[in-house]
């Protein structure tokens, strides 16, 4: 290890505050938790009342309607945190700091991670005792059966969705090409490709993951069998970016 290297504590402070520093990066960690947690109350105080099952007749996976819009944020936050290292020799100055190359990658991913779960669980619990206050006779608690669970299960999948952006940043080398890919997918294909697909639809990054926020779960996959399925997907994602990180020129 070269005698300037950072040790990791120091290395991993760095990446904190490259993300602090960063307004578009910390901003997705900020309209992730925003953005989910509101959408949900906006919906459930409209619709909440209305009659049973108005938000979806599964009761706990309706209690997480705002994380179908909010997730891309959690996408933007992953993917602008690598992103951030391919502009303006930033990687070459961070490697000269960090010069072996996996310890650096390993501590992005930590910093990058810990904060998603972080926030992710914490916009989890928002998010279902925001809502259920609007729900009036239809509210659940976390004592429902699965309730725990998803609420849990909701902020390991922002983490990790948040990480297979990550990852394929670095294969990318683009903010704006994972964006522009993950973003529309999900979105879009991701509903197009599940009403063509069928049951092979069920493994795909999103829709695997959103099993263990049902109570019921579809298909094959059950609730946390399906967050595996992300996960292996992330892996793959992460994988990826760690050959690209070693073998390409800084």
């Amino acid at each position: 290890m070269s005698a300037t290297a950072l040790p990791t504590r120091a290395a991993l402070h760095a990446e904190w505050i490259k993300i602090r520093s960063l307004r578009g990066t910390l901003g997705s960690l900020v309209a992730t938790f925003a953005a989910v947690t509101g959408i949900q109350m906006l919906t459930a105080a409209a619709i909440g009342t209305a009659e049973e099952g108005s938000m979806g007749s599964d009761p706990v996976f309706a209690a997480f309607y705002g994380l179908m819009f909010g997730q891309t944020a959690a996408i933007a936050f992953g993917a602008n945190a690598f992103s951030s290292e391919f502009h303006d020799n930033a990687l070459r100055i961070t490697l000269t700091s960090v010069p072996h190359r996996t310890r650096f990658y390993l501590t992005k991913l930590l910093a990058v991670g810990g904060l998603a779960l972080l926030v992710g669980e914490a916009t989890a619990f928002a998010t279902f005792f925001g809502g259920q206050a609007f729900m009036g006779p239809y509210a659940i608690g976390l004592g429902d059966e699965g309730a725990l669970r998803a609420v849990v299960g909701c902020g390991l999948y922002l983490c990790l969705m948040s990480l297979f952006a990550a990852g394929l940043t670095a294969v990318f080398r683009s903010g704006t090409a994972t964006l522009s890919l993950l973003i529309p997918f999900i979105l879009v294909v991701s509903f197009v490709v599940g009403d063509v697909a069928g049951g092979a639809a069920q493994y795909l990054p999103d829709r695997a993951g959103q099993m263990v926020m049902r109570v019921e779960p579809r298909g094959e996959l059950g609730p946390w069998t399906g967050l595996g399925v992300t996960a292996l997907w992330t892996l793959a994602a992460l994988i990826g970016g760690w050959v690209a990180v070693r073998r390409r020129d800084a």
